[in-house]
């Protein structure tokens, strides 16, 4: 159970106000701490009191309970306790971070999932235009892969934030972090479609300025484009997620050529070794390149 305590309160205004953090990073790193927190609770601690060791002993049970968590996992609740932590010593309710020196673990190397472009063409297709919802799905699964978009981008997305003329989408990332992505021409005739026939059909309001409507004319949730994506995947038999399409635009751009420098740009990567993920050549391929490339291959 989630523990809320006063310290936890503060701090939680700490990470809104001080550190300016999104919305989402602020309830990941409050879900963990909370946790940490109960489970203290339990063994007749406070969070603000636990050591290093009993840190350590905190994520070992998490590890080895009835339902384990992964790496990935851990190195997310340390870097929120991390930071907890920090906060505590600021406050000066503490004079050290007994998560500062826990190592993060590394997290499991697992590569993406990509469709093919013969299964992008299957998926796509396979939307049907006759009805609003269909031209919007259409448009926007279209502009997904175009543009490498991320969910939450998709559906953050305004009427203002289309240059349709330019082939443009201006797009508020992560951290707020702006970018100008281009869209393909595939994209840009569906958008148009779209919003000529489809969206005024979706709209309620004029004052409403989402580009992508659901049913009762207000702006498309990322749990209502999971549930379309989800219906379609299952209807062509592919297994893919909406975050496939995004992966899957990377991973074609680099394999057209594309550097990966380009790539980082467009996909609103902070940090380029998050874009090295989309690099991955199979062992075939790589023997290929070296019998084909090497002077003594």
């Amino acid at each position: 159970m989630a523990v809320i305590s006063p310290i936890l309160d503060r701090f939680r205004d700490y990470l809104q106000v001080e550190l300016r953090l999104s919305a989402q990073t602020v309830d990941t790193y409050m879900r963990e701490c909370s946790a940490a927190a109960a489970d203290a609770a339990e063994q007749g601690r406070t969070l603000e009191s636990l050591t290093t060791s009993e840190l350590i002993d905190y994520f070992i049970r998490r590890q080895t309970s009835d339902e384990p968590v992964d790496q990935r996992t851990v190195a997310k609740g340390l870097s929120a306790l991390r930071s907890f932590f920090q906060f505590c010593v600021l406050e000066e309710v503490r004079p050290d971070n007994p998560a500062g020196g826990i190592a993060t673990p590394r997290g499991e190397h697992r590569l993406p999932g990509v469709l093919s472009v013969d299964q992008v063409d299957t998926l796509l297709d396979s939307i049907d235009i006759g009805t609003p919802g269909g031209l919007r799905d259409r448009a926007l699964f279209e502009m997904i892969y175009s543009s490498g978009l991320r969910i939450s981008e998709a559906v953050g997305l305004d009427q203002n934030h289309l240059y349709l003329r330019e082939a443009l989408v201006r797009v508020h990332g992560k951290g707020d972090k702006e970018r100008l992505v281009p869209l393909g021409e595939e994209a840009v005739a569906w958008l148009q479609r779209y919003l000529t026939e489809g969206r005024p059909k979706l709209s309620r309001s004029i004052a409403e300025r989402a580009v992508f409507l659901n049913r009762r004319g207000t702006r498309l949730s990322r749990k209502g484009m999971w549930k379309r994506f989800h219906e379609l995947t299952q209807a062509v038999g592919i297994d893919a997620k909406v975050h496939t399409l995004r992966h899957s635009f990377a991973t074609h751009l680099l394999e057209g050529g594309a550097d990966l420098r380009s790539v980082q740009e467009l996909l609103g990567h902070a940090d380029i070794g998050t874009t090295q993920i989309y690099t991955h050549i199979d062992t075939e391929d790589l023997r290929d390149y070296h019998e084909r490339f090497h002077p003594r291959g």
